[in-house]
């Protein structure tokens, strides 16, 4: 009996400690996985950050007339960018992005520009020396796709990095 006492103390000692190690296992893995996501991120900002001119865009399905798109400028500093339309002010916001979806997200929440104090969802894809990014409208669903259709109340615009 007593043999048998010591033998199951044992088994449950060590089925203990296996669940401790499987769970620490687990929390490391967890905690790898978050320094790559932010790796991943970092990266992507800093892939973004600079000036950059419009060469293409839509709002609403609508397509931005091409005499605009030289006006148009994109500056990310950090994690904050600035959209100007010539003088005119369309955004300023901080983001974060996660890369690690697909298709890539970005969220801003405006701190300047008609529509301050909201939050737009977007999805963005890089392609060499352009990125491409699709929002919803404020407070809207981000959009799975890279469209602006009319009625869908989202933006797409494709930008180039300017030249130093």
């Amino acid at each position: 009996h007593f043999l048998c006492t010591v033998t199951c103390r044992i088994e449950r000692a060590m089925r203990s400690l296996l669940r401790a190690v499987t769970v620490a296992c687990a929390a490391g893995m967890s905690l790898l996985l978050l320094a790559q996501e932010s790796d991943q991120a970092k990266a992507d900002i800093a892939r973004m950050q600079g000036e950059w001119s419009m060469v293409s865009g839509s709002a609403d399905g609508q397509a931005i007339p091409n005499e605009m798109l030289p006006a148009a400028k994109r500056v990310c500093k950090g994690n904050e960018t600035t959209v100007t339309i010539g003088p005119q002010l369309i955004m300023q916001a901080t983001f974060t992005v996660d890369p690690t979806k697909d298709p890539k997200t970005i969220d801003y929440q405006v701190t300047d520009g008609p529509t301050k104090g909201k939050k737009h969802l977007g999805i963005y894809a890089f392609d060499g020396d352009t990125v491409k990014y699709c929002f919803a409208a404020p407070d809207g669903e981000r959009p799975a796709d890279f469209n602006s259709k009319p009625g869908e109340r989202r933006t797409l615009s494709v930008w180039k990095r300017a030249k130093p």
